[in-house]
């Protein structure tokens, strides 16, 4: 090997899933984990590439589809497209609506709700609202926490994936 073979470049998992991810989105072609690893280290590397031809076998679309949508929500929530919020309300009626109104006209989309009122280490008439939230970039999904805590609510965890804000 070692007359063949210059160098050898090593892909971390999350590189592997930004890889599986963006071939499908971008190029529209389903390749699993094995096969996505060549594009994964030009992708990570392109100083390395920049000015030359490369070449890359893109192989195996044998990848289970549980996995493939796992793939994709990781990403999407890495790039700050999905953002998970943790607000803290007061448990009235009227409240979860008046938040979906604000994330609604703030152009972000409600995918997923929960409503936690057995957290012991709050007040009785204190809940906690949990939403997974689709936005457009990074920038939006800031744009939606600001105008959640403008309207006076009080965020106890927000992530976009890449980091708590």
């Amino acid at each position: 090997m070692s007359a063949l073979v210059d160098d050898v470049l090593l892909v971390r998992e999350d590189e592997i899933e930004r890889a599986i991810a963006s071939l499908l989105e971008i190029e529209k072609t389903v390749v699993e984990g094995a096969g996505a690893a060549g594009y994964a280290a030009v992708a990570g590397n392109r100083a390395l590439f920049e000015g030359k031809k490369v070449g890359i076998v893109l192989s195996g679309g044998n990848i289970d589809m549980r996995l493939l949508s796992n793939v994709i929500l990781r990403e999407l929530s890495r790039e700050g497209r999905i953002l998970s919020l943790l607000v803290e309300i007061e448990d009235r009626p009227g409240l979860l609506a008046k938040i979906a109104t604000l994330v609604g006209e703030a152009g972000g989309n409600i995918l997923e709700v929960s409503h936690n009122r057995m957290i012991t280490d709050m007040s009785a008439k204190l809940t906690d609202l949990g939403m997974t939230i689709e936005a457009r970039d990074v920038a939006h999904a800031a744009e939606i926490r600001q105008k959640l805590q403008d309207a006076g609510f009080t965020i106890r965890a927000a992530a976009t994936g890449a980091a708590v804000s």
